[in-house]
């Protein structure tokens, strides 16, 4: 399928194909995404694949590499040549990661380049259709009555698990975190009732809240989002939890030529100024931002500085 995708797209950008530095690229392109197909890491590079593929007229061939909350996937590409030809579409557990694991297998700093922040999600407080919490107030009261009640995630040191416990904490109760690889199978626990909450991406879950099948409680941040305008905050509610919200960009190993970052990042940014591509996201629950190197770079620094504080301030560590 991948082959017949690249083959229609070389076929469509033709000889208009825009030349990059020194020929990049020559041969086709890696993008290595740490989570299993189908959830919100992987949905911006499905998006983007063809449309990267006819403006670089080479196969943009994705990898998917699950495990250790993108560990995997991101040593994988911190190894790497860098030369342009193997990426990472990362996201916020590249700068929880080291808030949390005492041992990294690479440097999140060192080893890594953000290149361009594509999308930001909102992190939302979701339960099952069929259960009987519809307010914070009753999944407080539940989670009282119930010590340890399970909420499902889509990894440790995800943006919903660092939501989960900076609620645990504002809220006073016990519940216990329980990891998935990724968002597709925590979500599906959910829906079938298997675990009562999960804290999710609105992106990641938007499908399943479009067909009925989950119902969202509350979001993450300082303010009601537009796609979801009855859904109170925490804060509103009375709860200080922190912006929790994830983010989703491509990060090539440190070394790769500036010239060839910035020209993904500038590709990048054109394909998410085209109003469909644009719409695509939004309907999707993404906010795209197209944020380059520098930008995004000091980004990901601020935030591994502020995920720490918050690992240290609810005692939360890698199992």
């Amino acid at each position: 399928m991948l082959a017949g995708t690249a083959a229609l797209a070389l076929a469509a950008a033709g000889p208009g194909r825009a030349q990059g530095p020194g020929g990049w690229p020559e041969r086709p392109v890696r993008l290595v995404i740490g989570y299993p197909a189908g959830g919100p890491t992987d949905f911006a590079a499905r998006l983007l694949q063809p449309h990267l593929q006819a403006l670089w007229g080479q196969p943009l061939v994705i990898e998917n590499r699950a495990g250790a909350n993108g560990i995997i996937g991101s040593e994988a590409v911190a190894r790497a040549a860098p030369d342009g030809y193997t990426l990472l579409l990362g996201n916020s557990p590249n700068t929880i990661n080291p808030a949390i694991q005492p041992q990294m297998p690479f440097d999140s700093l060192a080893d890594l380049a953000p290149v361009v922040l594509i999308y930001v999600s909102p992190t939302v407080l979701f339960t099952g259709p069929e259960t009987k919490l519809h307010t914070l107030a009753d999944v407080v009261a539940a989670a009282k009555a119930q010590p340890g009640m399970a909420y499902a995630v889509s990894g440790m040191g995800s943006p919903g698990h660092f939501a989960g416990e900076v609620f645990r904490l504002a809220a006073g109760i016990d519940i216990t975190p329980v990891a998935y690889r990724g968002a597709p199978p925590a979500l599906a626990d959910v829906v079938g009732g298997r675990v009562a909450i999960t804290f999710s991406t609105l992106s990641g879950a938007i499908a399943l809240l479009r067909d009925g099948k989950l119902r969202p409680i509350a979001v993450s941040g300082p303010d009601r989002i537009e796609s979801l305008p009855g859904v109170p905050t925490f804060v509103e509610a009375g709860f200080d939890v922190a912006d929790t919200n994830g983010w989703y960009g491509i990060i090539a190993p440190a070394g790769t030529p500036a010239p060839i970052q910035q020209k993904i990042a500038d590709d990048i940014a054109g394909l998410l100024a085209r109003p469909e591509i644009r719409q695509r996201f939004l309907d999707s629950a993404a906010i795209p931002l197209a944020e380059g190197p520098a930008a995004f770079t000091a980004r990901y620094r601020a935030e591994i500085g502020r995920w720490t504080a918050i690992a240290r301030a609810a005692d939360i560590k890698a199992e």
